[in-house]
């Protein structure tokens, strides 16, 4: 950075002081003491979610001997994660009951031919390690996962889908008595909505594309989600009433925007987002927040704001249930590894 900045001096392009100065990072801004809150025993982790009390979180990863993720629940205040699905197959999406002491997640488990399918990831595994090759992350609409309830231990396992093909994606609104899911049972991935205890089912989109991820609003009356029926694997943040009324896109941009969640008491909301507009550029994933608001059934957002900066990618935050602090999927790691990260949280100052 010094020579750099003094050869542009002597270019006379630069004043030395402003190239070697480093722009201020805007995490600051929103984020305090953050801190790994998973690592030792892994080879990855994502995609946690607080408890009701906000004291444990529950999440997916891959352990070292296995090579699909598997679900976990982990005390904030210390203490080893505890292995809360059956051990086998893929599973994705744990959720804690907002009042009852039970679990959500989806698992492919019941797999029929379970021991061919890890066979298969395995061999891929160790033919990726001694090529040395890092494949890009995406994830298989397994047609075999189901959406499951079980005790906060992983016992009395409830299966609560049933339907051919991929049941994920799910979690309970603030009340516990619906279920947000994606489905790929009437063709392609789309949401629906179904009662606590698998009944009551309502599909509510049925565009083509993927529609996934769904979250509903702390009052009940919306469900917001990504969508890549835009451009196929370019996902937007989109919003939908809980009768299927108002789908609404948020976000339109050139690039990949992907797990949003609600504030729990606050008129904001937060995803990640990466800028694909240069195609010479290396997008990277960071978070972004935007204060929304409702008049006359038409939901929108302001102008987002950017909550990371980090040059390793920030994904799929989440907010403690006081929203006093915010947990998400990070690289910043030293092996590059996405691991769970965790940090106390500000919203923005009203007249800032």
């Amino acid at each position: 950075m010094r020579s750099l900045a003094f050869a542009l001096l002597l270019l006379g392009n630069l004043p030395l002081t402003a190239a070697a100065e480093e722009p201020a990072s805007v995490e600051p801004r929103f984020l305090s003491n953050i801190r790994p809150v998973t690592g030792e025993g892994f080879v990855k982790a994502c995609a946690g979610y607080f408890s009701p009390d906000g004291k444990t979180i529950i999440f997916q990863a891959q352990p070292l001997d296995y090579p699909f993720y598997q679900i976990y629940t982990q005390p904030l205040a210390g203490g080893r994660p505890h292995l809360v699905s059956t051990g086998r197959g893929r599973t994705t999406c744990a959720y804690f009951h907002p009042t009852k002491e039970r679990i959500l997640f989806a698992s492919s488990h019941l797999d029929p031919n379970m021991k061919a399918t890890e066979e298969e990831a395995i061999k891929q595994a160790e033919e990726d390690k001694r090529s040395g090759a890092r494949r890009r992350y995406s994830w298989p609409f397994d047609p075999h996962t189901e959406i499951f309830e079980a005790d906060l231990d992983g016992s009395n396992l409830t299966r609560l889908t049933e339907a051919e093909g991929y049941d994920a994606e799910g979690a309970w609104s603030a009340d516990g008595s619906l279920i947000a899911f994606c489905s790929t049972r009437d063709g392609d991935p789309d949401l629906y909505v179904m009662n606590a205890d698998g009944t009551g089912l309502r599909q509510l989109t049925d565009a083509p594309g993927y529609d996934g991820g769904p979250f509903i609003s702390p009052d009940g009356k919306w469900v917001i989600y990504r969508s890549d029926r835009k451009e196929e694997h370019m996902l937007q943040i989109h919003v939908i009433g809980i009768d299927g009324k108002n789908d609404t896109a948020l976000t339109e941009n050139v690039g990949v925007n992907w797990g949003p969640y609600w504030h729990p008491s606050e008129p904001y909301i937060i995803w990640a987002g990466a800028d694909h507009s240069n195609p010479e550029a290396r997008p990277n994933y960071d978070l972004w927040l935007a204060r929304y608001q409702v008049n006359e059934g038409k939901f929108t957002i302001g102008e987002p704001i950017r909550v990371t900066d980090s040059p390793a990618a920030d994904v799929l935050p989440v907010f403690s249930p006081n929203g006093k602090q915010l947990m998400w999927t990070s690289t910043r790691t030293e092996d590059r590894e996405s691991q769970l990260f965790l940090a106390d949280f500000a919203l923005p100052a009203e007249k800032e």
